[in-house]
């Protein structure tokens, strides 16, 4: 069982890497907006209800994964370093992968601001991300957060030893998905 774990900021490409990544491996794409927009049809992500359900669909589906036959599964996940709720969920969905043998791998991403607005837009974003398609309010959304949170790591700082970090601003979403199955030798 393996949990590939791939963070960074909004747009920079972890849902289209992960397609990719599914494409060339056996493992199973489970992106973030999965959740967020179901949940979403019947209340606000932002919520206490859309967050607890949110929370508890996702917590779900990790128990059975970990507990099923599967060869594992791809998360994406937009982590807030400075904010200790989401280092306690990163390691919490850690430690249940790892307490059933799974490994865990961690993917980095990062892309330049402008490459990041121009794929906010992108037809396979609005296509699987119906919340991202008011692209004013999405785009709004994407600058806001990244000066009220920091969404990529400092050096050093993720300290997991499966862990890579990609500057994907100029290259496409299967060579990333290459480099990360030879990187971790994915199947």
């Amino acid at each position: 069982m393996k949990l590939v774990f791939i963070v960074g900021p909004q747009a920079v490409g972890k849902m289209t890497v992960g397609q990719e990544l599914a494409k060339v491996t056996d493992l199973k794409l489970f992106h973030n907006h999965m959740t967020i927009d179901l949940v979403s049809t019947f209340f606000d992500y932002g919520s206490t209800a859309g967050k607890r359900l949110v929370e508890l669909f996702r917590k779900e589906i990790f128990e059975e994964v970990s507990k099923s036959d599967l060869n594992g599964i791809i998360f994406t996940y937009v982590w807030a370093f400075d904010m200790k709720e989401d280092w306690d969920y990163v390691n919490q969905v850690c430690e249940l992968y790892e307490s059933s043998g799974a490994t865990v791998y961690f993917v980095e991403l990062e892309a330049d601001v402008e490459e990041r607005i121009e794929r906010n837009k992108s037809p396979n974003r609005l296509e699987h991300k119906p919340t991202k398609r008011d692209i004013a309010w999405s785009e709004n959304n994407l600058k806001t957060s990244m000066q009220a949170y920091r969404l990529n790591s400092l050096p050093g700082e993720i300290k997991h030893s499966n862990y890579l970090r990609i500057n994907n601003t100029n290259i496409s979403a299967e060579e990333v998905a290459k480099q990360i199955k030879e990187r971790f030798n994915l199947r």
